[in-house]
């Protein structure tokens, strides 16, 4: 008995470090691309080529651009979430046919990613109130 819980352990730990491992990732390329960015628009002002201005617009957005992008980034989420929940609520009710012991869990598990995704629709919607007051 004691061999599974150390193999569902080792597996939970390995989702997470997986999961990890690809934000880190990806923020890490979007941060390597900014700088392979910046890096050619330096060398072509040192050569003293004429730059286009929507390369420069491109490269220095102001940030109610990236809140604005960051709204949807989280609404998306929130919505992706919110579809989630039902599915995971129906998987625990399929599974509980089999295992009486499977449906709470999984129904909580279903609160759990519904609260979240009620939090980044929340988290968008005050985002773009506060970039909509800067505006006015």
């Amino acid at each position: 008995m004691e061999g599974t819980y150390l193999v569902t352990g080792l597996g939970s730990f390995g989702f997470w470090l997986f999961v990890a491992v690809i934000v880190v990732a990806g923020i890490w390329a979007r941060v390597r691309k900014r700088d392979v960015e910046h890096e050619t628009l330096r060398r072509l002002l040192e050569s003293g080529q004429q730059i286009d201005p929507r390369l420069v617009d491109k490269l220095a957005l102001p940030v109610e651009n990236n809140a604005e992008q960051m709204a949807l980034n989280l609404k998306t989420g929130g919505i992706v979430a919110l579809f989630m929940a039902p599915g995971l609520a129906l998987l625990g009710w399929f599974i509980g046919q089999q295992s009486d012991r499977a449906l709470l869990p999984l129904l909580g598990v279903a609160a759990l990613i519904a609260c979240i995704g009620a939090g980044l629709m929340v988290a968008a919607a005050v985002i773009r109130g506060e970039n909509g007051k800067k505006k006015t």
